[in-house]
């Protein structure tokens, strides 16, 4: 049965229209199953679980099949206007948009009898993670980037499920995720997929040069010869006293203040730019934070207000970088990287 209903759900997300060009592959998730058992409304918003996706059904007992549940919430996609956001008319398309939203990757379901009005029915659910149904500004996030199938997918996901017919397609886990150089200076381990550093060099790609500076209120980065500053100090040391504008924020999410500039296209240039104004390159902590960004990152390029005709070429920088005495990602502020959504081929350096 489990097999079944995440085959259907991966048979239909790589059939959407227009195709998508970042849609994962599904997925079963046990614990989600349980979930969805046990729970038949979305978890509040302060729950362990809220990036939960919910997609319920009921009907009269024995009217209904899973299998034709979840071909209904995929046929709303018939009033569904992509890339607006909007149904057409009065019609329901959030069952729709839940279930090809393109970064749930994890699926679980479960049927659950009820009394209602004296009659028995069922009630069909089915929990996601992460979830989706977001919204920017009273505008719903487009569920997926449009393009051919799998031409976006994330780096963590760079190879290409297809099924027996070749239709469409959906991002996975490749056989071979190694997908980079170490350039001159560095050897690459084919096994862990890491540089190992020649005498002097340091970086994920071993292109950083070791030296040592002064931080006055801040930290100091070998791999960049550089501080990062703590928040409301800039400058090269970290001497200067500033103080981020947060009326100029150009989104606000979760209370976090967001801006994107196109005045610096490395991430040295971006991260003291951002420095300069008493702020710190951006952390990407949730699906719901990336999502949001991704999509406002999205409107820009089509707005062309920020980038050339390539947009989707161009670098949008964050405070993501590689620890070598720890051999693994962490954020500026040293904490673990916990989540993860890289394009194809990024991160690209030290940065």
């Amino acid at each position: 049965k489990e097999y079944w209903m995440v085959a259907q759900h991966n048979r239909l997300r790589s059939r959407v229209q227009p195709m998508a060009a970042n849609m994962q592959k599904m997925e079963w998730n046990e614990k989600l199953a349980a979930l969805a058992n046990c729970n038949s409304e979305p978890l509040a918003p302060n729950s362990t679980h809220s990036h939960i996706g919910w997609n319920t059904h009921i009907s009269a007992l024995g009217a209904n099949s899973f299998s034709d549940v979840i071909e209904a919430w995929f046929k709303e996609g018939n009033d569904f206007l992509y890339p607006s956001g909007k149904c057409r008319g009065n019609a329901t398309c959030q069952h729709y948009t839940q279930l090809v939203w393109a970064t749930s990757s994890q699926v679980g379901c479960a049927s659950q009898l009820c009394f209602r009005e004296g009659e028995l029915w069922e009630m069909f659910v089915c929990a996601y993670f992460p979830g989706g149904n977001w919204e920017v500004k009273g505008q719903l996030v487009a569920p997926y980037k449009a393009g051919l199938s799998c031409t976006l997918c994330t780096s963590a996901m760079s190879g290409c499920f297809r099924l027996w017919d070749h239709k469409g397609g959906l991002c996975e886990v490749p056989v071979n995720p190694c997908r980079m150089s170490c350039g001159q200076h560095g050897h690459l381990n084919v096994s862990s997929c890491k540089c190992k550093c020649d005498p002097g060099f340091t970086g994920r790609l071993c292109q950083g040069v070791r030296c040592r500076v002064e931080c006055a209120h801040g930290r100091f980065r070998e791999e960049e010869c550089s501080c990062i500053c703590d928040e409301g100090y800039g400058g090269p040391a970290c001497t200067e006293r500033v103080r981020f504008p947060l009326h100029s924020c150009d989104l606000v999410i979760d209370g976090d203040c967001f801006v994107v500039s196109s005045e610096a296209d490395t991430y040295y240039g971006a991260r003291n730019r951002c420095q300069e104004r008493g702020g710190n390159l951006a952390h990407i902590l949730n699906q719901k934070v990336q999502d949001i960004l991704a999509f406002y990152l999205g409107q820009l390029g089509t707005n062309n207000e920020l980038t050339n005709d390539g947009f989707e070429t161009q670098n949008f920088w964050i405070g993501l970088t590689f620890k070598p005495l720890k051999d693994s990602f962490r954020w500026d502020s040293g904490e673990i990287l916990q989540f993860s959504s890289f394009a194809f081929g990024q991160p690209d350096n030290q940065g």
